[in-house]
């Protein structure tokens, strides 16, 4: 997935209020950019790190800049959330995703459950439907080669219960996949952290015995596009 215009290299000064960002850009200019992210953001908010911002194409924008990119260490992390749902369709489409393949057709944002919307609906005349379930994933608190992508970084009430929706339709004999996407590609494993939110944890063991499929991939970034890369062990 390629920016749609070129991104605006910055310094972060701070992030607020979840959803407004400080940054300062190369000619000085401090600017206020809007966060699409509601976690905690922990392990990719440093202050002072290089960031990249994406322009508002409509003029009428309160907020003329978007959040896009945060460099830790030497590796660059997309923290957009808006993101992930576009960029798993697309690898799907491109038969990136193995695990996913097969499918005729790709409906986003269908109601089902008790009154949920799944991420992706795979459908195919042969087969089950295949609802999909997307998380953006961008916490690595070990920052060492070996350290693990994490999530949740907060605790997901909502996380939580799209978990038992998923095995819900597991045993109406759909199939159901809970897909982690991890904005970056500086980690060997994906891990549950069951120490920030236990519940979450918990559900998804529960979801797995009930026959839910679990799947990570990671992206590879530059300041010009955003792409699926490679398949993750899980570690649980």
């Amino acid at each position: 997935m390629k920016f749609p215009d070129p991104l605006i290299r910055g310094k972060l000064i701070k992030r607020y209020k979840r959803f407004l960002t400080d940054v300062e850009l190369e000619d000085g200019s401090i600017v206020v950019a809007h966060c699409a992210n509601p976690g905690s953001m922990l392990s990719v908010n440093d202050e002072g790190a290089e960031v990249w911002l994406s322009p508002a194409r409509n003029p009428e924008r309160k907020l003329r800049y978007t959040w896009e990119l945060i460099r830790i260490g030497r590796s660059l992390v997309g923290i957009n959330t808006a993101k992930p749902n576009a960029l798993i369709e697309e690898a799907i489409q491109k038969n990136i995703i193995t695990e996913l393949s097969g499918y005729d057709n790709i409906r986003r944002e269908v109601k089902y459950g008790k009154n949920s919307r799944i991420d992706l609906l795979l459908e195919s005349p042969n087969k089950p439907p295949c609802y999909v379930e997307v998380k953006s994933v961008t916490m690595k608190r070990d920052r060492s080669k070996k350290g693990p992508y994490e999530f949740p970084d907060a605790v997901t009430k909502r996380g939580t219960k799209h978990l038992g929706e998923l095995s819900d339709m597991v045993k109406q004999g759909h199939r159901a996949v809970m897909m982690y996407l991890a904005q970056r590609q500086d980690g060997q494993t994906f891990t549950v952290a069951g120490d920030i939110d236990p519940d979450y944890a918990k559900a998804l063991k529960s979801a797995i015995k009930a026959g839910v499929e679990a799947i990570c991939y990671d992206c590879k970034l530059t300041s010009k596009e955003i792409k699926v890369a490679t398949p993750v062990p899980i570690d649980f």
